[in-house]
């Protein structure tokens, strides 16, 4: 099992959002679990260029991604998708340890 998946979607609205922020090569997605969100705990996206102790290294779909060593047991299995459909809603996480998550897809609990 993967730690951690990119459907089509999800890497071609990543690689857009990385031409517009001017992501060098050496840029990657960091994907985290954070306290808070009206479920208890929320997902964290953002492009970063530093590796920190205990981060672990992965890529899927061409896009190099970075997931701390906290936020790796709530990941294990869980794919990202992107919805741009008339009800799309961004960015959503398919997270197979999350026993509830809220309507707006950014938060949940184990």
């Amino acid at each position: 099992m993967k730690i951690f998946t990119l459907t089509n979607k999800a890497k071609t609205q990543l690689d857009k959002l990385m031409l517009e922020a001017n992501c060098t090569s050496d840029y990657f997605l960091r994907v985290s679990v954070k306290g808070g969100g009206c479920s208890g705990l929320s997902y964290d996206l953002d492009f970063d260029n530093k590796l920190n102790e205990g981060d672990n290294q992965d890529e899927d779909n061409g896009i190099k991604l970075v997931i701390d060593k906290k936020s790796l047991l709530y990941l294990l299995g869980t794919e990202l998708d992107f919805s741009d459909g008339l009800n799309g809603k961004g960015f959503q996480f398919i997270n197979p340890n999350a026993s509830r998550t809220c309507g707006c897809g950014e938060s949940f609990s184990i």
